[in-house]
């Protein structure tokens, strides 16, 4: 197997390019440009009346980076709708490795002790690339699409990206753009005018994917590598109106 290397990984997804792969059990990967792209505006999410009483309930645990590897393991595996993946081993070893540096997170949503739902993807400055999600509950991954557009907010994100645009996504408030709209928005995301050639370190410090937890911590508590639970009640709060 061919390894996918984590810096061409991120030098990819800075100009718009994203790797998939034929199947679970592919050895290689290919690179994908869409033509039209899926986004989900961040003041453009519909939290509908029943999702937020879903969040209100606390119905799941919520918590980011606790279980990445399970959380990417439970996107590639199959189900009855999806008998097989684009997610194979070369780009499951890959994330992980984006994940240990800071560039990679997920959202997890538990029931008691068991995970039932999240998503993950790729951060890199003020942009979120959104990669895959699975729900094994009703409104598991509505749910944790929420927390994640919420902390996105709160943390100074500009963009996240949704690769495509699904019926799924789309009642959820994403929208499809063209490449030109698309580059534009991501050059802003990443500040591309005004700072190129800063490095991804610090391309990446220019958003915090863990604001939204420093709200109501205690001034002196280091939050930087496992987020959670946060109440429901919160983040539709942040969330806002209600349609």
């Amino acid at each position: 197997m061919t390894v996918l290397d984590p810096d061409l990984l991120l030098r990819a997804y800075s100009i718009g390019v994203f790797p998939m792969a034929d199947s679970r059990r592919a050895r290689d990967v290919f690179w994908v440009e869409p033509k039209k792209r899926g986004i989900l505006p961040l003041d453009g999410f519909r939290l509908s009346r029943s999702l937020a009483k879903t969040l209100r309930s606390d119905r799941f645990t919520v918590t980011a980076d606790k279980a990445f590897g399970a959380t990417v393991a439970a996107c590639a595996a199959a189900t009855p709708d999806r008998p097989d993946t684009w997610i194979n081993g070369q780009i499951e070893a890959a994330y992980a490795e984006l994940h240990a540096r800071g560039h990679a997170h997920s959202i997890e949503c538990w029931d008691d002790d068991r995970l039932v739902g999240g998503l993950y993807g790729v951060r890199l400055g003020a942009a979120f690339f959104g990669e895959s999600m699975f729900s094994r509950a009703r409104d598991a991954s509505k749910v944790a699409l929420a927390h994640l557009v919420a902390r996105l907010r709160v943390g100074g994100f500009r963009l996240l990206d949704c690769q495509f645009l699904t019926p799924h996504l789309a009642s959820l408030g994403a929208i499809e753009i063209g490449r030109e709209d698309y580059v534009s928005l991501l050059d802003g995301a990443l500040g591309v005018a005004a700072g190129a050639g800063a490095g991804w370190a610090s391309l990446a410090g220019s958003a915090d994917f863990f604001a939204v937890d420093r709200l109501e911590a205690p001034s002196d508590a280091v939050i930087d590598t496992v987020s959670g639970p946060i109440s429901g009640w919160r983040i539709a709060q942040l969330l806002g109106q209600t349609s």
